[in-house]
């Protein structure tokens, strides 16, 4: 009898621990995830010679906290080492510009199709 509740026992613990794999969400690894790439977008932001309002402007979905603390740990990289600003070749406000645009052109695409 005890046998016989062994095997589905430890069945039951080999498919748990492959939950990963099947596409289960972890909310702490998504979180840290995200985490990283906000840490990485400040740190960027500041390589760029962007200050930090701009980046926080042009990234309003990334933690701000996290953006500054990449954006400061780049600064003091950089000064510690001399490295200089590389300029962006794309502008914040070019960006913003295209995604207006697009936004209006579709937006007035909308209310001529409803009319």
């Amino acid at each position: 009898m005890r046998t016989t509740l062994i095997f589905p026992l430890l069945f039951s613990l080999c498919f748990l621990s492959a939950c990963e794999r099947l596409g289960v969400p972890d909310p702490a690894k998504d979180a840290a995830i995200r985490e990283a790439d906000a840490r990485a977008t400040g740190s960027a932001c500041r390589h760029a010679g962007r200050g930090i309002e701009d980046c926080y402007a042009m990234n309003p979905d990334a933690s701000r906290a996290a953006v500054y603390a990449g954006w400061k740990e780049m600064n003091d990289y950089m000064r510690e080492n001399n490295i200089v600003e590389i300029k962006p070749t794309a502008t914040a406000s070019a960006a913003a510009s295209e995604s207006s645009s697009a936004s209006s052109s579709a937006s007035a695409s909308a209310s001529a199709s409803s009319h």
